[in-house]
C-alpha cells in the first residue's frame, strides 16, 4: 500500500534531500511537496525530483490556518514532515514576529490539522541547536536547560514545547528533532558556510585569470558549531518519525569546529594559502605574499572582519550529544567535516567553471 508524505519546505536544502531520500529509499510513497505561492519561486534544488510521477508540488502557507487544513484534510498523510522555516537566524532580530508566527504559530497550525482532520498522521518538526543558547555543559544533551539567544532559538524552543503537548495530551505521534548545523550542497547563500565556499569558488577564478581579489567579509571568526551534512541528516529524521513510540532526539556530528577553521579548509581545498594577520575586528586573512606578488595583485585580502554581521547575542560554542539515536534507532553521519566542506568546495568551484565558460 502507497504511503503518503507531505513535506514542507522542500525548495530549501532540507526539504528537497529529505524528498530525494524518500523516492531513493522508501519505494512505493507518493510525497506532496508543500510550497508558498511566489512570484519567482526558486526551483534549483528540486531538479532531481520535480517531474518524478510520485512526486507533486502543492501550494500551501503555513502562515493560515484555513491553508494548512484543506492540505490535511485533503491529502490524509500517514506522515507530515515539517521544514518549512525562517531559518536564517541572524535575521530573526529583524523580523521577529514573522519568525515566530512560521517557526512557531506554523507548527501549531500543523498539529490542529492533524488533530482535526488525520490524528494517525506521523508529524515531525524541525528544531535547532539554537534553543540551547548560551550553554552549561558540552556536548549537549536532549535535557540541557533551554535559553535561547535569538528571536530564531526561541521560536524553535516554542515549538518543541508544543510537540510534547499535543503528544501527551492529544495522542499524536509528534516528534521534535533537535537538529545541529548541518550543510550541504543546497544550502542557501544567506548562510556562512555557504558564503564562504562560494566566496572561495569566486576568488579562484579571480587569482587565475589575474584579476584582483573580492574580499570575503565575514562576523566572528571563532563561533565553533557541530557541522553535519544534511543528506545524513534526513535519514536520521526518518528513522526519528518511524519509532514504536514518539521521542525527540538530536542529530550532530559530536565533534565541534571554528568559522575560522571552516574558512582555512575550505581556501585549502580550493588550492589558495593564505595568512592570518592584526586582531579583532581588524584581523584579516591575506593570500600568501609570494601569489600576491606573481599575481600582482592590488587587493591581497582574502576575508576581512565586518562589525555588521555580528549577531545581537553571540552563542559562542554548540557540540551536540547524538549517542541517544546511534544506540537505540541505528543512526551515524557518515560525512566528516573535512569531506562535507570538501563537497561543498568542489560543487562551487565546479558551477563556477560552467558559469564562466
Amino acid at each position: 500500500m502507497m504511503i503518503k508524505v507531505l513535506v514542507t519546505g522542500v525548495l530549501g536544502q532540507d526539504g528537497a534531500n529529505m524528498v530525494e531520500y524518500l523516492l531513493r529509499e522508501v519505494g512505493d510513497v507518493k510525497i506532496y511537496g508543500m510550497m508558498r505561492r511566489s512570484a519567482n519561486p526558486n526551483f534549483i534544488n528540486t531538479h532531481n525530483f520535480k517531474n518524478d510521477p510520485n512526486f507533486e508540488f502543492i501550494y500551501g502557507d503555513l502562515s493560515d490556518d484555513v491553508s494548512v487544513d484543506k492540505i490535511v484534510k485533503d491529502i490524509q498523510p500517514d506522515y507530515f514532515i515539517n521544514f518549512a522555516a525562517n531559518s536564517f537566524v541572524g535575521c530573526s532580530w529583524d523580523m521577529p514576529l514573522q519568525v515566530m508566527d512560521i517557526n512557531t504559530i506554523g507548527v501549531l497550525r500543523c498539529l490542529e490539522a492533524i488533530r482535526k482532520f488525520k490524528p494517525d498522521c506521523r508529524f515531525y518538526s524541525a528544531g535547532s541547536s539554537e534553543e540551547w543558547g548560551n550553554v552549561d555543559y558540552s556536548p549537549q544533551d536532549i535535557n540541557h536547560p533551554i535559553k535561547p539567544r535569538s528571536p530564531y532559538g526561541a521560536s524553535k524552543a516554542a515549538a518543541r514545547h508544543l510537540v510534547k503537548v499535543y503528544r501527551e495530551s492529544h495522542d499524536i505521534f509528534a516528534v521534535h528533532g533537535i537538529l545541529f548545523n548541518h550543510e550541504g550542497t543546497k544550502r542557501g547563500e544567506e548562510f556562512v558556510t555557504r558564503k564562504i565556499t562560494k566566496a572561495v569558488a569566486k576568488i579562484s577564478h579571480e587569482i587565475k585569470n589575474n584579476k584582483n581579489i573580492s574580499t570575503l567579509q565575514l562576523g566572528n571568526l571563532d563561533a565553533k558549531r557541530d557541522w553535519s551534512d544534511s543528506e545524513d541528516f534526513v535519514e536520521g529524521v526518518w528513522l526519528m518519525i518511524n519509532q514504536n513510540e514518539p521521542k525527540d532526539y538530536i542529530l550532530s556530528s559530536g565533534e565541534t569546529h571554528s568559522i575560522r577553521e571552516f574558512v582555512e579548509l575550505a581556501f585549502f581545498i580550493a588550492g589558495i594559502q593564505g595568512y592570518w594577520e592584526g586582531s579583532g575586528v581588524e584581523e584579516t586573512y591575506n593570500l600568501e605574499n609570494y601569489i600576491a606578488e606573481e599575481l600582482n595583485t592590488q587587493n591581497p585580502v582574502l576575508v576581512k572582519i565586518n562589525k555588521q554581521f555580528f549577531r545581537p547575542a553571540e552563542v559562542e560554542l554548540l557540540l551536540g550529544d547524538s549517542t541517544p539515536i546511534r544506540e537505540e534507532l541505528g543512526w551515524t553521519p557518515k560525512v566528516s567535516f573535512d569531506k562535507l566542506v570538501q563537497k561543498m568546495v568542489e560543487f562551487d568551484l565546479d558551477e563556477k567553471k560552467v558559469n564562466q565558460s
